[in-house]
């Protein structure tokens, strides 16, 4: 089947289970209110597309490319951006909410995650460096054997990464996020003196 080559087009309202899109690559396309919750979008190609307060939950992402693709407001629980295609992936999120999402082994590097909730997300493997958590909650997110150098933490909030676990060299943190980087060690930070 061959894939239709779709460019500079808008997409309002579109609920994709109802009324599913050609199969193919979207460039300079905006995609407003639209729901994709569980849709099958495996193999899809979007370049340099915006997603405006889109709900992308539980998609399938097979094989689906996302190049310089911007998300802004959405909601994305349990998506496993690992089973995208790894060529060009690349991201920004901006105000959306990323629970129980998988970027396992990606490589994602520069990538910006602004004003996101993202709990319990898997970064296993995972390739971040030099990418920005700006007012992001990482709550129960994991860090495990991931490649965080030159990564910007000062402005997140509840991370725990285990320093001998991952990459962190020229990583930034604030004052105020070191015991992220010490739970392990089961200690008690205070940031006042006490008598």
């Amino acid at each position: 089947m061959e894939l239709v080559y779709i460019e500079d087009q808008t997409f309002n309202k579109i609920t994709f289970l109802d009324t599913p899109l050609d199969k193919g690559e979207y460039e300079n396309c905006i995609f407003n209110n639209c729901d994709w919750s569980k849709a099958a979008i495996a193999g899809f190609v979007f370049s340099n597309c915006t997603f405006n307060a889109c709900n992308l939950s539980m998609a399938q992402l097979v094989k689906t490319a996302f190049q310089q693709v911007v998300f802004i407001d959405c909601k994305m629980l349990g998506l496993l951006f690992n089973d995208c295609n790894e060529f060009g992936l690349s991201f920004t999120f901006n105000n959306c909410t990323l629970n129980h999402s998988s970027f396992y082994k990606t490589t994602i590097k520069k990538t910006i995650f602004n004003n996101s909730e993202m709990k319990e997300v898997d970064f296993t493997e995972c390739n971040l460096s030099a990418a920005v958590f700006n007012n992001c909650d990482l709550t129960g997110t994991v860090f495990f054997r991931a490649n965080l150098e030159k990564t910007d933490f000062r402005k997140a909030n509840n991370y725990v990464i285990d320093p001998s676990e991952n990459k962190i060299k020229k990583a930034k943190f604030s004052v105020f996020g070191i015991a992220g980087l010490l739970n392990k060690y089961d200690i008690i930070i205070e940031n006042e003196l006490t008598i």
